[in-house]
């Protein structure tokens, strides 16, 4: 059996949170599950914890849900967990060199297998609809104009099993440069899945703590800019960088 449903009873959430003073909430739950996040983030508003939304369910980058965190101050970083160095931020940089360099990106996929619980899910297709938004956007937001649809494609691709938290990606970039020469770039790039997002996810559980200590709610544009796939205001990573650093020492608000 590779998912074991548990025989323990539900708790109440928020009467949890309340009861341990939870300072940070930290939502990893399967791509898709839309209701059970909405349901985690209104917890944290009627508990006063802090979020951290790792998955693609757009709370800290929906202005409504933004504006409940920010009306109650509670400090929210979201969403869709961008890995220390995965498949998007990888993908990300090389398509911000590409426009930096006066290269024209005509056509670009992103294609990634593996065999975690995570990619099992994603065979479910219907799920998927908010995590292909939020990678495709994650690189749409480095161009100076966007892609037509046709000509770029990002998402899981498939399950593997054997290949266990081990994740394989596939990138190919196709441009045009000086003279209008064609200019192709092909990557494969390997990691264990499951650590490369967790030291980024620590990083993302310590901005909501020292927010929550300063008394500021709502979305932290520095951190989710940069730890995020899906943020609500998309930087270059180098800006982002830059904004994360002026956060930690006080330097900026959020």
């Amino acid at each position: 059996k590779r998912i074991v449903v548990s025989d323990e009873k539900a708790v109440d959430v928020t009467k949890v949170l309340k009861e341990v003073k939870a300072d940070v909430l930290l939502n990893f739950m399967p791509v898709g599950s839309e209701e059970a996040t909405q349901y985690y983030a209104t917890s944290c508003l009627d508990s006063g914890t802090g979020m951290v939304n790792c998955m693609p369910v757009f709370i800290a980058s929906h202005p409504e849900w933004e504006k409940k965190f920010r009306d109650k101050g509670i400090p929210i970083v979201g969403d869709d967990i961008k890995s220390q160095v995965g498949a998007t931020i990888t993908h990300r940089v090389l398509t911000k060199l590409f426009s930096d360099r006066g290269v024209k990106l005509d056509r670009t996929y992103q294609l990634n297998t593996g065999g975690n619980t995570d990619f099992l899910n994603m065979l479910e297709r219907k799920r998927l609809k908010s995590k292909k938004i939020s990678k495709t956007e994650s690189v749409q937001s480095q161009l100076p104009q966007r892609m037509d649809a046709d000509n770029i494609h990002i998402g899981p691709s498939d399950y593997v099993p054997w290949q266990k938290d081990n994740k394989v990606c596939f990138i190919r970039m196709e441009g045009r440069k000086f003279g209008d020469i064609p200019l192709e770039l092909e990557l494969r790039l390997s990691v264990i899945d499951s650590p490369n997002s967790a030291g980024i996810t620590i990083d993302a559980l310590r901005a909501i703590k020292v927010a929550k200590d300063r008394g500021i709610g709502g979305e932290l544009t520095s951190c989710s800019s940069y730890f995020m796939k899906h943020p609500m205001h998309q930087f270059p990573d180098s800006v982002c960088n830059t904004m994360v650093e002026e956060f930690i020492k006080g330097e900026r608000d959020r």
